[in-house]
C-alpha cells in the first residue's frame, strides 16, 4: 500500500532546492514568485544559486545538508527540486529519511531527480511527483498547462491527460500504479536498492540528448534486468535532442522501443506529454491511474 503525503493547502510551505546540478537564483525567480501567488509560502534552500563555476550546486556535503534540512523540517510540506543534472547518486545512500517517514511530504522533479523519486517509492513506499521544475516556469510557462498540472497535483486534484494516436500504439485498457522517469536513470538504477519493482505497474519513460545506440542499450538493460516482464502497460514520452553516430544506427528512438517491447502484450502508447521537450505533465508516481489506448487517442487519469 503506497503512502500518500498530505496534499497542500493555502499557507503551506514549499522548499526549492538543487540536490544535483547548479542553477542560478535568478533562473528560479519566476518559480518562487509563482508558488507564492498560488498561496503557498516558499523558501529557497542554500543550494539554489550555490557556488557558481561548479557543475554541482555545492559539495556533496552541502547538497546533502540542504536536502536533509528540508526533509527534516516539519514546517516544509513539499520539496520542489530546482533542476536535475547529475549528482543525486553521490548522496542518496547518506540521506536519513527517518523524519520524512514520520511526516511524509511531496518531493517533485524529474530527469536526474528520477533517482530520488524511485528511491522514495521503492524503499519508503511513498508517492512522489514526476513534474516540471523551476525552469519550466520561465518564458510564460508559469501560466501554461504543464506548470498548472504541478499545482493541481500538489493540491490533490484529479489528473487527466490525453494525447493523439500514434502508429506504434498498442491498444488496451488497464488500471495500475504508474512509475518510471528518465530512461538513463532507470537503467542506472537496475540492480540497486533504489530500483522500483515494475511488476503490475504502468511504466513511463523519457530521455534527452542520448545517442540512438545508447537508447537501445539502456532499454535492453531494462529488458535483461526483468523490468519489462510483468508490466501492466507502458507510456513512452519524448526522446528529444537525440543524436546519431557517423555510421547511422538505422532506427528512431520510438522504433527502438517498439522493437524491444514487441514480444510483450501489454498496452503501449507513444508521444505522451512527459519529458524534456517542454511538454511535461505532473505524474504522481506509485499511485493508481487508468490508462486507455484506442484508435482515437490516449487517456491517462488518476484514480
Amino acid at each position: 500500500m503506497i503512502v500518500v503525503p498530505p496534499y497542500l493547502k493555502a499557507g503551506d510551505t514549499v522548499a526549492v532546492v538543487c540536490p544535483a546540478g547548479y542553477m542560478p537564483t535568478e533562473n528560479a525567480q519566476t518559480c518562487l514568485n509563482t508558488i507564492r501567488e498560488w498561496g503557498f509560502t516558499v523558501i529557497a534552500g542554500s543550494t539554489l544559486g550555490g557556488p557558481s563555476g561548479n557543475y554541482f550546486s555545492g559539495t556533496d556535503e552541502e547538497r546533502l545538508a540542504d536536502l536533509q534540512q528540508m526533509l527534516d523540517d516539519p514546517g516544509v510540506r513539499a520539496i520542489l527540486c530546482g533542476r536535475g543534472g547529475y549528482g543525486l547518486s553521490r548522496i542518496i545512500d547518506r540521506i536519513d529519511f527517518t523524519g520524512f517517514l514520520r511526516r511524509p511530504k511531496w518531493i517533485a522533479g524529474y530527469s536526474d531527480i528520477t533517482l530520488l523519486l524511485s528511491h522514495i517509492e521503492s524503499r519508503l513506499g511513498t508517492a512522489a511527483l514526476h513534474a516540471p521544475m523551476a525552469a519550466a516556469f520561465n518564458d510564460g510557462g508559469a501560466t501554461g498547462p504543464y506548470v498548472r498540472s504541478l499545482r493541481r497535483a500538489l493540491e490533490g486534484e484529479m489528473l487527466q491527460y490525453t494525447c493523439e494516436p500514434h502508429p506504434f500504439n498498442r491498444p488496451g485498457r488497464v488500471t495500475a500504479a504508474v512509475t518510471g522517469g528518465n530512461l538513463a536513470l532507470l537503467a542506472h538504477l537496475t540492480g540497486s536498492a533504489s530500483a522500483v519493482d515494475t511488476g503490475g505497474k504502468i511504466l513511463f519513460i523519457e530521455d534527452v540528448g542520448e545517442y540512438l545506440y545508447n537508447v537501445d542499450r539502456m532499454f535492453r538493460q531494462l529488458l535483461r534486468g526483468g523490468r519489462l516482464d510483468r508490466l501492466a502497460g507502458m507510456i513512452v514520452g519524448s526522446f528529444s535532442d537525440g543524436k546519431d553516430t557517423t555510421r547511422p544506427f538505422g532506427a528512431t528512438a520510438d522504433e527502438i522501443i517498439r522493437d524491444v517491447v514487441k514480444g510483450f502484450d501489454f498496452p503501449v502508447c507513444f508521444g505522451f506529454p512527459v519529458g524534456h521537450d517542454g511538454r511535461n505533465v505532473a505524474l504522481r508516481t506509485g499511485m493508481t491511474h487508468s490508462l486507455e489506448i484506442g484508435a482515437s487517442g490516449v487517456r491517462l487519469q488518476s484514480v
